[in-house]
C-alpha cells in the first residue's frame, strides 16, 4: 500500500471515530489487520459466549479463529442439517458478543447493512450484550446514499456470486435489479444511525481493504 493511502486511511479513520463516538458506537482505528484481531480481542472477555454472523472480513483478518480458540462459541457451521443450523442461528441472538462487519459506512458515521435471512442485523439491532464490528476502509462512502449504494451494487452482488447456483438476478448482471425473489439477500436492509445503547455496537476501522 502507498504511503500516501495508508496517511489518508489514517485521517479519514481518526475522523470517523469521532463521527460513530458522537453516535453512541464504541469506535477504534487500527492500522492493520494484526491491530484489530488484538483490539477485538481486548474488547471480548475470555468468558463471553461469542458467535457471528457470515463475513469475509471477519475470516481475512483471522478473528473466528482467535475467538474459537479462547471463547466458547455458537457456530452454525458446525450444525450436522438446515433445521440445526437455524436453532443455532437464533442461539446466537442471544450470545455474549456477537461478531461482524458492516456492509458499508457513511462518512457521517451510519452503517448500512443488507441481510437476506436477518439473523445478522436482527443481532446488530438486538439481543447479544455487545456486537463487535471489523470494517476495512474500503467500506467507507461519501454519504449515506453513498453508502446505500455500495451495499446494494457492490457487497450484495458479490456476496450473491459467492453463493453458487443462487438465482438472483444481481448474481449474473452484477448489479441490483430490485428482485423480489425469495431467494434475495436484500430482504432487510437496515441504516443504524446511532447505538441507542452506548457503546454496545463497536466498530472496529482497519486501515486495509477487508471484504466487500
Amino acid at each position: 500500500m502507498e504511503q500516501a493511502e495508508v496517511l489518508r486511511n489514517k485521517n479519514l479513520g481518526d475522523t470517523l471515530v469521532k463521527k460513530l463516538t458522537a453516535r453512541g458506537f464504541g469506535a477504534y482505528y487500527c492500522a492493520t489487520k494484526e491491530e484489530a484481531v488484538a483490539k477485538a480481542l481486548e474488547l471480548i472477555p475470555a468468558t463471553d459466549v461469542v458467535s457471528w454472523g457470515g463475513s469475509v472480513s471477519l475470516k481475512e483478518v483471522g478473528l473466528l479463529e482467535a475467538v474459537k480458540k479462547r471463547n466458547p462459541v455458537i457456530d452454525r457451521d458446525t450444525a450436522a442439517n438446515p433445521a440445526e443450523k437455524t436453532d443455532l442461528m437464533r442461539k446466537a441472538l442471544t450470545c455474549d458478543t456477537y461478531l461482524m462487519s458492516s456492509n458499508a459506512v457513511s462518512k457521517n458515521g451510519e452503517l448500512v447493512n443488507i441481510d437476506g435471512n436477518g439473523n445478522r442485523v436482527a443481532a446488530m439491532i438486538f439481543g447479544p450484550k455487545q456486537v463487535v464490528m471489523i470494517v476495512g476502509m474500503n467500506k467507507v462512502a461519501g454519504s449515506l446514499e453513498g453508502a446505500m449504494d455500495r451495499a446494494r451494487n457492490v457487497a450484495a452482488p458479490i456476496n450473491a456470486a459467492r453463493f453458487a447456483g443462487l438465482p438472483t438476478p444481481c448474481a449474473k448482471l452484477g448489479t441490483c435489479a430490485e428482485c423480489t425473489l425469495p431467494e434475495s439477500i436484500c430482504s432487510q436492509i437496515v441504516i443504524t444511525r446511532t447505538c441507542r445503547v452506548p457503546q454496545r455496537i463497536k466498530v472496529i476501522l482497519v486501515g486495509e481493504s477487508l471484504g466487500f
